[in-house]
C-alpha cells in the first residue's frame, strides 16, 4: 500500500514523502497515528501545496537557528569542579551542569539537543554543540576549572 507521510518517520521518511508500506502496518500504526494518508491523486495534489509551504517554513526556521547560533558562538560558560591532588575530576561534567550553566547566560535546552562529541572527563576547554534545527548546530565554549 502507498501512503503519503504526514510527520517525520525515523524508519521510512520525511513529511510528503510518497512511500510503500505493508498494508497492516499503514492500516493499525500508521493511519491511527495520523503520521500517514491513503496515496490518492487528490491527497497527492494536496500534499503538493503542503510541501511547499513547510518548505518555506523550513527555510525560515533555519535562517532564525543560524541566527541563533552567531549569538551562541559568543558565550563561554565556566564551570567548577572538584578535583584530587593529581587535577583529576571525580566525575565526569554532567549535561545537567552544563545546561544549569548554559541557563546562566540564557540559553534554555533540553538534555537532548546537547551533541557531546565525548563525556567531559578533565579540565580544560571545550566546544559544546546544541542541536538548533536539523541543519544547524551551534556551538559555545565550556571551560572546566577546579574549584
Amino acid at each position: 500500500m502507498e501512503v503519503i507521510l504526514c510527520q517525520d518517520v525515523a524508519t521510512l521518511g520525511k513529511a510528503g514523502d510518497v512511500v510503500k508500506v505493508k498494508d497492516g502496518y499503514a492500516r493499525n500504526y500508521l493511519i491511527p497515528r495520523q503520521a500517514a494518508m491513503a496515496a490518492s491523486k487528490e491527497n497527492l495534489k494536496n500534499i503538493e501545496k503542503v510541501k511547499a509551504k513547510m518548505a518555506a517554513t523550513y527555510e525560515a526556521d533555519r535562517k532564525v537557528a543560524e541566527g541563533v547560533a552567531e549569538k551562541l558562538a559568543k558565550v563561554s560558560c565556566t564551570i567548577t569542579v572538584e578535583v584530587n591532588d593529581q587535577e583529576k575530576l571525580y566525575g565526569a561534567v554532567s549535561e545537567a551542569d552544563i545546561l544549569r550553566a548554559l541557563e546562566q547566560e540564557g540559553f534554555k535546552y533540553e538534555r537532548k539537543d546537547l551533541a557531546l562529541e565525548k563525556p567531559v572527563e578533565e579540565l580544560g576547554i571545550f566546544d559544546v554543540g546544541v542541536k538548533l534545527h536539523p541543519d544547524v548546530i551551534g556551538k559555545f565554549r565550556l571551560w572546566v576549572t577546579k574549584k
